[in-house]
């Protein structure tokens, strides 16, 4: 059984953190939300508190470990790598997942000649070759990655890396296994499937995923939005931690009225 945590009480919500996280990385999130729903946190296998790695950490199986924790009908919060997971298991548990919520979310983060709004595969290539040479090193260069072009940068890049290893380092292999979804996984062709609402968040800053990418989820996902969020890179959690948490409970009907979404810095496009 993965690591997890619970606070609050209401509507569940999910919240299935990225590549080389804890489900720790949330900052305030998860305390604002819990006064709306009843929120449940996780460390994915390998990473934080979850020590357990199995010799599968392929998609499927991820998605699978984080279904076992969940009540029907939650509403998914995926971020990064999280945001596929979430994707996956609107796919394969539909009658588990209620909503979608997609934090700096692509259906595929790597360019192909089909798809230019990703990472450079040689720029992927060359992460991947310094994660076998040094993976902590890489770890936190992936942090500079994830706040540049935010606004507040410096002051988030201070707090991940107090984050990241809060509860221990990932398991190397869980990380190799993340990179390898991450480079493998294309979901642009299954996106059609997916009838349940959804709300597709991106920072205008992303250097990771592309705000592009965000635009192409909102337009393909059959009921979905699409808000970006200006000044903000891969991580709004915790540089916008408010306007999300707004957009979240938005969401849920009965939660706060569709009124919140306008607010300063926040633009609804689709």
């Amino acid at each position: 059984m993965l690591w997890h945590a619970q606070q609050g009480s209401g509507p569940d919500l999910v919240l299935v953190h990225g590549w080389g996280m804890h489900g720790g990385i949330w900052g305030d999130l998860p305390a604002r939300l819990a006064m709306h729903f009843r929120v449940t946190t996780l460390d994915l296998p390998g990473h934080g508190r979850s020590r357990e790695v199995n010799s599968d950490l392929s998609l499927a199986t991820l998605t699978e470990r984080v279904a076992e924790l969940c009540p029907a009908a939650a509403i998914w919060l995926g971020w990064s790598l999280g945001g596929l997971i979430a994707l996956n298991a609107a796919l394969r548990h539909p009658q588990k997942v209620a909503k979608l919520v997609l934090v700096g979310a692509t259906p595929k983060f790597v360019q192909a000649p089909d798809w230019p709004h990703a990472m450079p595969r040689e720029v992927f290539a060359d992460f991947a070759g310094g994660f076998a040479q040094d993976y902590r090193a890489t770890l936190l260069r992936f942090l500079s990655l994830q706040v540049g072009g935010d606004d507040s940068a410096r002051a988030l890049l201070k707090q991940l890396r107090s984050e990241m290893f809060a509860h221990g380092e990932p398991q190397p292999a869980a990380l190799a296994a993340g990179l390898a979804i991450l480079e493998q996984t294309d979901l642009r062709a299954r996106l059609a499937e997916i009838r349940v609402p959804a709300l597709v968040v991106h920072g205008s800053h992303d250097r990771l995923a592309p705000p592009a990418a965000g635009a192409y989820l909102g337009a393909q996902l059959p009921n979905a939005r699409f808000l970006r969020i200006d000044g903000a890179g891969h991580a709004p959690f915790l540089s916008h931690a408010a306007l999300l948490a707004e957009a979240v409970c938005a969401v849920a009907p009965g939660v706060l009225p569709p009124a919140t979404l306008a607010h300063p810095g926040a633009s609804e496009l689709a």
